[in-house]
This record gives structure tokens, sequence and C-alpha cells, in this order.
């Protein structure tokens, strides 16, 4: 390499930590040692720390209130799922892009979140600068998933695989609720309901809903 050139990773270094630089944040997770190494990271890199919260219902009023483009989210925050964390976020702040930081690399969990409108899923041993790299892309109206989880994700979305009304009708099925039920809980009618069902049923070459149900939780398509 030519003296005095950078290379490509540098480069993009730079760039990213420049991107980085004047963005909003509010920062969530029930571990005060988590929560103060993350909140240092961001404000080294020039991010504001808005606000910082230990559980779901303040993070979600800390979001509303300071309206930030970016808000970094714990997955099992005290009283509160990161998928429902998500799905308020968005209601309450549309503009926020949330991403879920956790210790928890599942499948299932990662796929959640994401159909709930969260644009980033990042494992906690993953180095920091990974955290950095979501929160850039995230900014710039991407979606970042945690590269040790990102080739399963892409498959988990490749032709043939359920759609996230399917997921969430699976989910309920298996939970024991008949199609009159999810249709109540969803707001779609029994028929519908039905028809997301056989189209789940396809996908997987099951001949039944129990079928369905079953592979869907062993390919960890559905917790």
């Amino acid at each position: 390499m030519t003296a005095g050139l950078d290379s490509p990773e540098q480069v993009s270094e730079r760039f990213g930590e420049r991107r980085s630089r004047g963005l909003t944040c509010v920062v969530a997770d029930d571990h005060p040692v988590v929560l103060e190494a993350v909140c240092a990271l961001l404000e080294s890199r020039g991010v504001t720390v808005l606000a910082r919260a230990r559980d779901g219902e303040s993070a979600l009023a800390l979001i509303a209130e300071q309206q930030p483009p970016v808000a970094l989210v714990d997955l099992r925050l005290p009283g509160m799922s990161g998928s429902e964390a998500a799905r308020e976020a968005q209601r309450l702040s549309p503009d926020t892009a949330v991403i879920v930081y956790t210790g928890q690399s599942d499948v299932a969990c990662m796929t959640e979140v994401l159909d709930a409108g969260a644009k980033g899923f990042v494992l906690k041993d993953a180095p920091l600068e990974d955290l950095m790299r979501a929160i850039d892309m995230v900014a710039a109206g991407g979606v970042y998933v945690d590269p040790a989880l990102a080739g399963v994700f892409i498959d988990s979305k490749g032709t043939g695989r359920l759609t996230p009304r399917e997921r969430e009708v699976l989910r309920l099925a298996a939970d024991g609720l008949s199609s009159e039920k999810i249709g109540e809980r969803l707001f779609l009618s029994p028929q519908t309901v039905r028809g997301h069902v056989g189209n789940a049923m396809g996908k997987l070459q099951a001949h039944t809903r129990t079928q369905a149900v079953a592979t869907a939780l062993r390919e960890r398509l559905i917790a």
C-alpha cells in the first residue's frame, strides 16, 4: 500500500465516526454497568445521550418526550420485551430508529423484534465498534443485523419463508388460540386467519396446523 494512504477499513471507520457526530440517542438497559459503558462509548464518538432508562415504561416515556433519531434498547427490560418496546416506540415516535441490544443470540427473538419495527439487532458480546456501525447504519435509514446472525436472517427472508403476519398467526396458534380468537387479537376475520395458516402450511410443507406450528418452532421461525 502506498505510504500515507489509509486502508479502506480506516476510511470507512473515519466516515462512520463523522456520521455519528451530532446524533442524539436514548439508551435503555437495566444493568447499570452496561448502561454506563454504552453511554460512555456513544459520547466519546460525539453522540449525545439525551436520556437513560432502566425499565421499559421509562424508556418509552423518554423516547416519546425526546423524539431521538436513534434509541438503543435492551431486549429484556423490566416490564417489557424488545418487540413490545420496538412496536410502541414506532407508535410514539415514528422517526426514531430502534436498535435492540442483547446478550441473547436467539434467531426467533431477532426476527420478532425486526418484525415489530426495530431497525437493528446487536449482540452484547460483539465488539463495541459494531454497535457504532449499527447506529451509523440505522441513522442513515438502513437495517443492521449482527454479523453472527446475518446469514440466518437472510436465509429466513428468502423465497418460501414465512411473512411477519404468518409468523404472528402461528405464534398465537402455538399458544392454543383458535382461528376466531386469533382473529379477535389481530383484528382479522377468521377466514383471513385460516388463509394465513394455510399459506404457512404450504411453505412449511405441513399437512395440519399443528404440524405447521411444530415445524415453525423447530426451525426457530417463531418463539
